[in-house]
């Protein structure tokens, strides 16, 4: 067993001590009051104690006189004797009993005769408990023992306990007549002492009650203001000052804002300081306003020169005269940029306009069709992935925009499968988290960078920089999935570890208040009904119709392709206007694989290919 003390388990910080700056002004206030009180009546306590204990010495000084001149000198008869000043004469008592209960000596007075050393003779004035006279009671031998405990030093009178008869104030007094002790009792004393600190303790503990209720009145209107102060910083700390357009109206009180008070001062601080966070959050807003301008103007008047860009370098390249190969790998760079230009201009308008706050077309959907395309879609342009769907029997219906989610699903699994190596485990599932319907995208990869993984959802944020432009990512995929999944009133998070990796993204299943109108720009055709056949390895992947026929030498596909790529793949959403999403048109919308194994669980379908082993990567933002 080990030596060593285990150390204590820490109190949360505050436990067990007052809470509010009201308590503990109270407390500290009736504690100070209750420390002068104590100090107040212990000071006076001992000065009365040690006025009445000289006033009592003195009485038994006196008492030790008159012991001494009670006894005439020897040849002299005890009763005769002349006063001081041959004035009167004195009579002497003829025994101890007769001084003890006669003449001015206090009742409970004892008086003893001391031979060679020895108390030979005590007694002890008591009133009759019959008779109320004072009668003299010869004092026991514990009693003389401890009156014989006195130290025989005369003018020193000392404290002593006697037995059955209480405290006494005892002197050792000799003389010609002979040694004695005399000694006073030190009830009437003791009495007076203790009814002062019965009295005082009455009158501290009355007025520390009423000192701890006047406190807590006087001290909770002097913090009134600091209530008000705390109340306009608590409304103010729930407004979203993060982002939008933000009116921040809320004010202290003027009426508790008195620049005489240190209270007043705090909230006319708290004001000035509101005053400027508006001014600074106003200017923010200002200045954002002005670069989303700037930024839906720049990408939507872009899109045509890129658009012409890639016709033209299109137009030459299948021409009829016939060019080198510099230049048609040249042609081919042009049109690979233009596009990838394309895609980054559209997701920057797109960006813009979620950010703007344009409303989104909302209607019921099911989200089961749609994984399935999506993923139908991402199996045929990533045929070295394992992909696999793990969907419910019941439909998933959410209010959503069918185009925007479509795009949410197809940035999340084109994420998954450009920045995971081949034969990398991609899961799609869909399902139900109690008011929320939830969409997982799984994926058995290495994992997110721990420095990387509070930044994914950020613009721009890329984990390979080299890696991202070869695989044409802009590094805007996942901004937009956090971007839209907000605009729905959902969220989206992600959990990654060395081999497993999982972007959640969670739909209200309640239907949030329909827009009037769409935003411009933004197609939100409904989700497309399933084809009456499913695609192959697929329970219900529905296969959409194209709505118009494609300009020449454009597909009808809304995501574009780079000249040199044989299989399309895109991890932005798809592009509204044909005309800048050029491809080659035999470009097919997917490729169908082998039917896989299906493996049915209880209330839940799953589809899967064989999966392969999985090496290491680094993801970015799409």
């Amino acid at each position: 067993m080990s030596g060593r003390r285990r150390p204590r388990p820490r109190k949360p910080p505050g436990e067990g001590r007052p809470r509010t700056l009201r308590t503990r002004l109270v407390v500290a206030s009736v504690v100070l009051i209750a420390v002068v009180c104590a100090v107040i009546g212990t000071v006076t306590t001992l000065a009365l104690r040690s006025h009445l204990y000289d006033q009592l010495d003195g009485q038994l000084d006196e008492v030790a006189s008159r012991v001494s001149g009670s006894f005439g000198p020897p040849g002299r008869q005890p009763g005769d004797g002349v006063a001081p000043g041959g004035q009167q004469p004195r009579t002497h008592p003829r025994t101890l009993t007769g001084f003890v209960t006669e003449g001015p000596q206090p009742q409970g007075t004892v008086a003893a005769r001391v031979v060679d050393g020895v108390i030979t003779e005590a007694r002890r004035g008591v009133q009759s408990t019959s008779t109320l006279d004072v009668v003299a009671e010869p004092l026991t031998e514990a009693q003389r023992a401890a009156l014989a405990s006195v130290p025989r030093v005369e003018g020193e009178p000392r404290t002593v306990d006697v037995p059955d008869a209480g405290t006494y104030r005892a002197e050792y007094r000799s003389g010609p007549n002979g040694a004695y002790y005399v000694a006073v009792p030190t009830s009437s004393v003791d009495n007076t002492i203790d009814t002062l600190i019965l009295v005082e303790i009455s009158v501290t503990a009355a007025g520390l009650v009423a000192a701890g209720i006047a406190g807590y009145v006087l001290v909770g209107v002097a913090t009134r203001p600091l209530r008000k102060v705390a109340a306009t910083a608590t409304r103010v700390s729930e407004l979203p000052l993060h982002s939008g357009e933000v009116i921040l109206s809320e004010r202290v009180p003027e009426a508790e804002c008195d620049p005489h008070t240190e209270v007043g001062r705090v909230g006319v601080a708290l004001n000035r300081m509101l005053d400027h966070v508006h001014g600074a959050l106003h200017a923010r807003q200002r200045s954002e306003t002005r670069v989303r301008q700037f930024v839906a103007d720049a990408s939507h008047e872009l899109r045509t020169p890129l658009a012409s860009i890639r016709g033209y370098a299109e137009l030459t390249r299948r021409g009829r005269e016939q060019v080198g190969p510099d230049t048609r790998h040249a042609l081919g760079r042009i049109e690979s940029e233009a596009g990838r230009m394309s895609l980054l201009v559209e997701d920057l308008l797109l960006l813009a306009r979620l950010d703007a706050g344009r409303p989104l077309r909302f209607e019921h959907i099911d989200l089961v069709p749609l994984v399935v395309d999506t993923v139908s879609d991402s199996r045929a342009a990533g045929t070295d992935h394992d992909w696999r769907l793990d969907l419910p029997d019941e439909p998933a219906p959410v209010p959503a925009d069918a185009a925007r989610i479509q795009q949410v699903l197809v940035n999340l699994l084109g994420n998954a499968r450009k920045h995971t190596p081949p034969g990398t485990t991609v899961t799609a599932r869909v399902r139900r988290c109690g008011a929320w319907t939830c969409v997982d995208v799984e994926d058995d990869g290495p994992g997110i960078p721990a420095q990387l993984l509070p930044h994914v959802f950020e613009r721009f944020a890329r984990g390979d920089t080299a890696r991202s432009r070869a695989t044409g990512s802009t590094g805007l995929g996942l901004a937009i999935v956090r971007a839209v999944t907000a605009a729905h009133g959902g969220a989206v998070t992600v959990d990654s570890a060395p081999g497993r990796t999982v972007f959640t993204v969670r739909l209200p299943a309640s239907a949030p208040e329909p827009a009037s109108a769409p935003a411009p720009g933004f197609a939100s055709a409904p989700v497309p009904e399933p084809a009456s056949a499913p695609a192959p390895g697929f329970a219900s992947a529905p296969v959409p119709e194209p709505k118009s026929a494609p300009a020449p030498g454009f597909a009808s596909t809304p995501v574009p392709e780079p000249a040199p790529a044989p299989v399309p793949e895109s991890a932005t959403a798809p592009v509204p206007e044909p005309a800048t999403a050029p491809v080659p048109p035999a470009a097919p919308v997917r490729v169908p694989e082998p039917a896989p194994r299906a493996a049915r669980g209880a209330g839940r379908r799953s589809h899967s290919q064989p999966q392969h082993s999985a090496t290491t990567r680094v993801r970015q933002g799409t």
